[in-house]
């Protein structure tokens, strides 16, 4: 891979990353303190239980990224998904912080040329560009479940973080006229 198509990819990489903090954000934003610890069934996880898992996965798969397994020894998976009693909202968005500045200054600090180097994730052999793919989706999957659930709790209260139902049309319009305004401005 170029040098070019490398850094390229880095970026994106970074700014999948920063969209879906920020898409879980935006649900986090419309919810009461209690609402984060609430399951919709006995199966179910909570949005503080998934925070404490995407936080538990980020510090284990991208501390020493380029050196150690993304897997850490010290790392317990399972106890990621239970919460205790004394448990607050403002644990949960520490954890949530302290995992997304892990991730992204790891991100930030490689270099095209780390695109192809080969870590490991569970003894499991992956080039880089395919370790973070696989924790972009990773995170894509939790933070669509966040969404979901904050969504179903807020109901009629929710506020969309795209775009609204119905509104696709005007939508539509908006952003073809905005980019019809920056291209006559240029």
């Amino acid at each position: 891979m170029s040098d070019s198509l490398a850094a390229h990819y880095l970026d994106e990489a970074l700014r999948q990353f920063r969209g879906h903090k920020r898409l879980a954000e935006g649900a986090f934003a419309q919810l009461r303190d209690d609402e984060f610890f609430v399951p919709i069934d006995e199966e179910a996880n909570s949005i503080a239980t998934l925070v404490k898992h995407i936080a538990g996965n980020a510090r284990s798969r991208f501390t020493d990224f380029l050196s150690s397994d993304g897997e850490k020894p010290d790392r317990h998976r399972d106890q990621e998904f239970e919460l205790s009693a004394s448990t607050t909202r403002a644990d949960v968005m520490r954890w949530w912080e302290e995992g997304w500045a892990i991730v992204l200054s790891t991100i930030e600090s490689l270099k095209p040329e780390d695109i192809e180097r080969t870590v490991t994730v569970r003894g499991q052999l992956h080039t880089v560009l395919q370790a973070i793919n696989r924790q972009i989706a990773h995170y894509a999957y939790h933070v669509g479940q966040i969404v979901f659930l904050a969504k179903h709790l807020r109901s009629r209260e929710w506020k969309s973080l795209s775009v609204p139902k119905g509104k696709s049309e005007e939508f539509n319009q908006m952003a073809f006229a905005k980019h019809q305004s920056s291209k006559a401005q240029k």
